[in-house]
């Protein structure tokens, strides 16, 4: 086979450091795009991003020559950069350090872009720990609770 084909899709959690609510409405609606376009500028695709003031979901198509540690590294070193160039009064502005991501299959891609979109009603029922706890259980990810959060 002369080609590579893939099609990995991914839904990624990360969070503001210390999980503070620096991620407004406002700073929202322009830092969005912001990180779509990182992910477009390092050959990935954007389906879908959302969250809350303390927490972004990505859902994104990412390529196979690259590791999703190089891209978050990138994306958040460069949208960090842009929120304090921004947002001069978010100076302490900051994201956590690593990130939860789950493979996603295209069949439930409807199920992800609908959970994204209702993550403000979702977070008035359940806060960021208790919904990324219940994630990783769904996924069956192997985690130690006390070292998921700083």
């Amino acid at each position: 086979m002369p080609g590579t084909y893939s099609q990995l899709l991914l839904h990624v959690v990360f969070s503001t450091k210390g999980r503070a609510p620096w991620i407004s409405a406002e700073t929202a609606e322009r830092l969005y795009p912001c990180i779509g376009g990182i992910a477009r500028a390092k050959k990935g695709v954007r389906y879908d991003i959302g969250g809350v003031e303390d927490h972004v979901h990505l859902y994104l198509r990412w390529r196979p020559d690259e590791s999703l540690s190089d891209l978050m590294r990138t994306l958040k070193a460069r949208s960090s950069k842009w929120v304090h160039d921004s947002f001069p009064k978010l100076g302490a502005f900051a994201w956590q350090v690593g990130c939860s991501a789950f493979s996603v299959s295209k069949s439930q891609e409807g199920a992800v872009k609908a959970y994204i979109a209702g993550q403000h009603e979702h977070y008035k029922k359940e806060d960021f720990k208790s919904e990324l706890l219940r994630i990783l259980r769904a996924h069956g990810v192997e985690f130690d609770e006390k070292y998921v959060f700083d």
